[in-house]
């Protein structure tokens, strides 16, 4: 189970770095018919949609910046709870959260 704490740590950080890559190539402006950039928008825009239009900023630059940074804070703190339950879980039933009796 610990193993599952990790993967979900590690898909729960590709998640937020795939956001944050989204977001400064957005607003650095980076040329968005080159595939890399596409595909890493394209996936960005995916992961975000429940987060569209959350906060009405002017500027289209500033309302994906904060939009989508909202969306990255929430996933690195679901991600990282859902990890530390799984963790905390499996290290219980290892019998290493009980307090044992000194005799």
């Amino acid at each position: 189970m610990l193993a599952v704490a990790r993967l979900i740590r590690t898909v729960t950080w590709l998640v937020v770095a795939v956001i944050v890559a989204g977001i400064l190539l957005w607003v650095l402006s980076a040329n968005p018919h080159n595939t890399i950039v596409s595909d890493v928008h394209d996936a960005a825009n995916w992961l975000v949609t429940p987060f569209h239009g959350l906060f009405s900023v002017k500027g289209a630059k500033l309302h994906l910046a904060v939009n989508w940074g909202v969306a990255a804070v929430v996933y690195a703190i679901v991600g990282s709870l859902l990890a530390s339950i799984v963790a905390r879980a499996t290290l219980h039933r290892r019998g290493y959260g009980r307090v044992r009796p000194v005799a």
